[in-house]
């Protein structure tokens, strides 16, 4: 029972590892590319509207992504003074990666479905989230994997604190004063967001709001890919 333990822990760290390493472009280079839109080039010049994930890896999120199954990558730069219209410019800017994880959870639940079915109708063993090793098991697994990661990165993202993207769509609507109490305490305001998300490993109730919030949005998510079994009559 203990190596069974490990196994699975060792699995889930594996599986987290290779598709936070996917999301994780996916993201940062939305942020950078809106940004392009609207005019800022900063991202684009640094780098960072790139697929490679080593470019926007941070290590402090990328640990606490295989601790928690949630966490952040390297802020993209971005000078909103470019954008022709600020506050739509930095709202947009930071809405944009969420929407993409949102948008990569629905196409990878419509995979999964998609690979499910087939293996139905093709009499192949009903697909199960576990530790088998069958190809068509692997590849159900990364799926759903792939699609609650992004789901978990969209909602914990969209938490309105610092530094989340949440923050920074709020943030783009407040006054220049409060812009500047945000620079001249950042590092204070990070570390108080770490030791928040450590305390809830003791304290879970601290993550329930989103929880609740994450399981509502999956939960609408499939039920947006509820026609694929039709297809396939079943």
């Amino acid at each position: 029972m203990f190596e069974t333990g490990i196994s699975e822990i060792l699995l889930t760290a594996v599986v987290r590892t290779a598709v936070f390493l996917l999301i994780v472009p996916l993201h940062e280079s939305a942020h950078g590319l809106v940004a392009h839109w609207f005019g800022d080039d900063t991202a684009k010049e640094a780098g960072r509207i790139t697929l490679n994930p080593f470019a926007h890896l941070d290590i402090a999120g990328f640990v606490l992504m295989l601790i928690l199954g949630v966490g952040w990558a390297k802020p993209v730069p971005v000078n909103p003074s470019k954008f022709k219209k600020r506050r739509l410019g930095m709202a947009m800017v930071s809405l944009a990666g969420p929407l993409s994880n949102l948008l990569a959870a629905f196409i990878g639940m419509v995979l999964y479905m998609v690979l499910t079915c087939a293996a139905v109708v093709t009499n192949v063993e009903t697909l199960e989230i576990s530790t088998k090793t069958s190809a068509a098991q692997i590849a159900g697994t990364l799926l759903y994997s792939f699609a609650y990661i992004n789901i978990s990165l969209a909602v914990f993202n969209l938490i309105p604190l610092p530094p989340l993207d949440g923050f920074n769509i709020i943030r783009s609507f407040m006054p220049a004063k409060f812009d500047m109490w945000v620079f001249r305490n950042f590092r204070a305001i990070n570390t108080a967001f770490i030791v928040l998300l450590l305390l809830s490993l003791r304290i879970p109730e601290l993550m329930m709001p989103y929880i609740f919030v994450r399981e509502k949005v999956e939960e609408l998510l499939w039920l947006s890919v509820m026609w694929i079994p039709k297809l396939f009559a079943l």
